[in-house]
């Protein structure tokens, strides 16, 4: 079964900085199967984090292809990764747009990240365009079978890790050792 992605925007009051508390609305992702299951994992996942009332004001298919989490990042970036591919029939090329949800610090590490993604990809491809997304969290769907666990377990850490001043690859690479890729 293939993985559905729900955007859920979600109105609450949030204590700022000043410590005075506006209303304010964000999105959030939820991997769920219909939008029902979608609304009751959100209301969920909220009730940890917002002690208030809150209210949730849209749930939308969200466009993801996949999603990656990555160490020692803090903000989500939607990378535009173009496809090309030869149709042998008509003699053309063939061109299709997916949407990865990345995480990483900055733009050019959000660039960097979908580099690592996609390097062991068959066929060509393009990233035509890198934008920060409003999504403030992701939660993923396990579950809680043995093998999943693991998974989860490394989904939040990653999730959670604080930034760092050098970004590290999967393998213990430098981000110069990417750069060569």
């Amino acid at each position: 079964m293939s993985v559905i992605w729900y955007e859920c925007k979600v109105k609450y009051r949030k204590t700022d900085e000043t410590g005075g508390q506006k209303v304010t609305s964000e999105p959030y992702l939820v991997d769920a199967v219909s939008y029902t299951e979608a609304e009751s994992r959100i209301n969920e996942e909220m009730a940890a984090y917002v002690s208030e009332e809150f209210k949730i004001t849209n749930i939308k298919v969200a466009n993801f292809a996949e999603i990656h989490p990555f160490e020692n990042a803090d903000r989500w970036f939607k990378s535009k990764v173009t496809l090309m591919a030869y149709d042998e029939e008509s003699g053309k090329e063939r061109k299709t747009n997916m949407y990865l949800l990345v995480q990483a610090n900055d733009v050019k590490e959000a660039y960097d990240n979908t580099i690592t993604v996609m390097k062991n990809t068959m066929g060509d491809y393009t990233i035509p365009a890198i934008s920060e997304s409003p999504i403030m969290d992701v939660f993923p769907y396990f579950s809680g079978e043995e093998g999943e666990l693991a998974q989860l377990e490394r989904f939040n850490t990653l999730k959670a890790s604080k930034p760092a001043l050098v970004a590290v690859g999967d393998m213990g690479e430098t981000v110069d050792d990417l750069m060569e890729v």
